[in-house]
């Protein structure tokens, strides 16, 4: 059946294959293309999606495309650096400046097809440094933002009806943009008039196919984390091979949660999946491999590393060495990684690290679920007949608590303090609140580039949006800062200070307490489902005169993880983890990560 299909050209974005996504879970297909691709390759589409980049237009950044898809008599809508191709394009300017992380409220100069149905202003999200400044004489602008108190940036919503070319500086294709679907939508159906023909149940035949096919007669070893998307990946692989070609090898490695392996195992068992189920504990190999090791990049390959290594040695000795590898990798794990052509790599994760690579490249990896989002794995699990309390496990990641016991080597970051601390106590005083730049980095996303910067410690009995406004003031106006947390202690520390600290077991085991601590309290106040995942984290970092490190917790509600808003909790409930989390051997501190996504990653590392 020939299918309407909307071509998405994927600039190296973050939310590149979100957009394809939200176009599919429509009716209609897209698919992916390179900028370089020959104009022939866009030719017979319905119309065509530029993604973001974590390229600078106003520096000429990735200019070196397929330009001549602007000849082409179809509909073009660009999406952040889309949108500010398009407008230099056809004569506008772009400049260097009014960047914005997060939250900003669209509003809308014209009942313009794009935004039928959707009110005069609308939430939207925004993550971009370079702006559109002025627009080419056949173009108007059709909406503008505002952002924090009364922050106007015009042209974020532009559009030619007569050269059917339209775009938008925020990003639709963001859960966190309210009503993105509709705007996505509307350029589909209003503007492309294309006909709903497509669905999952289409795509989960295809892909059970497309495994047979790569398969052929061998067999699959996976790594079945216990994770959604691992155990996704199993049930449809035993769906697609059979039971008896499948092997599932559980790996404890000693980053777990408490009782994780334990309850994984169990739950493979009930999944009917334990013809082939192998168990190995590999905790000291892995401590061996973390021991003095402080840099976050470097924690990460050796887990992935390791993982590899564990993974060979079982496959020898159950003699399954040639099998085929299985993994659950879905899309973030592959963008975050710099896995497209020109994606920035925000972190490595275990799945992609460079001996994987080489074994995809050699065609030895079976991934199911390579180009889906969270969301779509739980869709997809619930087709495949798996049982909720499965699919609605928050996220965790692959590399284990590794990712969420920050290392260091106690020496005091302080890189810049004395322009960014001046500028974060002033604009923290203006929300009522104290500041303190913290001398430890983690992991953030800026304009779709990593950002290996400072967070932020705020204190002060403040509302919930008025806390929000600050961080968004801080991380948006302060360079070299992407994350805020907020004290929980009754005081602001009168210092901060990093400690030298490594991978060990006693360490991890305060964080499984911590964690176990977290996990059931959400549960407790019937919270767990509500708040999509919460990282707890142990930061090597003393805020008070004692010796001790920091436990921040980061409770964030998010659908397919590329963006994430914090969530607020009872003061009833932070009251109880402040009381237990703060009575562990060692921990002296308890603080809330209140940062998005971007321009903080949900997990720290």
């Amino acid at each position: 059946m020939q299918h309407d299909t909307i071509a998405v050209i994927d600039f190296g974005g973050q939310y590149a294959h979100l957009i394809a996504t939200k176009i599919r879970r429509r009716g209609v297909r897209a698919e992916i293309r390179q900028p370089e691709e020959p104009v022939e390759a866009f030719e017979g589409y319905r119309g065509i999606i530029i993604s973001g980049s974590p390229s600078l237009a106003s520096r000429g950044e990735d200019s070196q495309y397929t330009k001549a898809i602007y000849d082409l008599k179809v509909p073009i809508l660009g999406f952040c650096f889309g949108h500010q191709e398009i407008a230099q394009h056809y004569g506008g300017q772009i400049e260097h400046g009014g960047r914005e992380w997060g939250k900003a409220d669209l509003h809308i100069e014209s009942g313009h097809p794009l935004f039928r149905g959707l009110e005069p202003v609308e939430p939207v999200w925004m993550s971009h440094y370079d702006s559109v400044v002025s627009v080419g004489s056949d173009f108007e602008e059709i909406g503008h933002t505002i952002t924090g108190e009364a922050s106007e940036h015009r042209f974020a919503a532009i559009g030619s009806d007569s050269l059917r070319r339209y775009g938008f500086q925020f990003h639709p294709e963001v859960d966190d943009t309210v009503h993105g679907d509709e705007m996505i939508a509307n350029f589909v159906f209003e503007i492309c008039d294309c006909a709903a023909s497509w669905s999952m149940e289409q795509f989960l035949d295809e892909q059970i196919e497309r495994v047979r096919e790569q398969v052929g007669e061998q067999s699959v070893f996976l790594l079945a984390s216990g994770g959604v998307d691992s155990t996704v990946a199993a049930v449809l692989l035993g769906q697609a091979i059979g039971p008896g070609r499948l092997h599932l090898l559980h790996i404890d490695n000693g980053l777990m949660r408490l009782h994780e392996s334990a309850h994984v195992l169990r739950m493979f068992t009930e999944l009917g999946l334990d013809r082939n189920l192998h168990f190995v504990d590999a905790g000291d190999t892995f401590l061996k491999a973390l021991e003095g090791v402080a840099e976050p990049e470097v924690k990460r390959r050796k887990i992935g590393d390791t993982f590899v290594d564990v993974f060979q040695n079982e496959a020898k000795r159950l003699g399954i060495e040639h099998h085929l590898l299985g993994q659950g990798t879905i899309y973030p794990d592959t963008i975050e990684t710099g896995g497209t052509q020109r994606s920035d790599t925000i972190k490595t994760h275990h799945n992609r690290v460079p001996i994987i690579q080489e074994m995809i490249e050699a065609s030895r990896v079976v991934e199911p679920l390579a180009d889906l989002y969270k969301v779509e794995v739980r869709e997809l699990g619930k087709r495949l007949g798996i049982e909720q309390r499965a699919l609605s496990r928050h996220p965790f990641p692959g590399p284990g608590l590794g990712v969420r016991l920050l290392c260091s080597r106690g020496v005091q970051d302080r890189e810049g303090f004395e322009t960014m601390e001046p500028q974060v106590e002033q604009l923290a005083a203006h929300y009522g609140l104290q500041a303190r730049v913290l001398p430890i980095r983690s992991v953030g996303v800026k304009a779709d580039l990593r950002a290996y910067e400072h967070p932020v410690l705020l204190s002060g009995d403040v509302g919930w949006q008025v806390l929000l406004d600050a961080v968004s003031a801080i991380t948006a106006q302060v360079p070299g800062i992407n994350r805020c947390v907020w004290n929980l202690g009754s005081e602001h520390p009168a210092r901060a200070t990093a400690v030298e600290a490594y991978t060990t077991r006693d360490r991890l085991d305060v964080l499984r307490e911590a964690d176990a601590i977290v996990m059931e309290a959400l549960r407790r106040f019937d919270l767990y489902d509500d708040v999509w995942q919460c990282p707890t984290v142990l930061v090597p970092l003393s805020l008070t005169d004692e010796p001790g490190e920091t436990v921040i917790v980061r409770p964030i509600r998010s659908q397919r993880a590329m963006t994430a808003t914090p969530v607020e909790l009872p003061a009833v409930l932070v009251s109880e983890l402040r009381d237990q989390v703060l009575g562990l051997d060692g921990i002296t501190a308890l603080a809330l990560d209140v940062t998005s996504k971007p321009p903080g990653t949900i997990e720290w590392e």
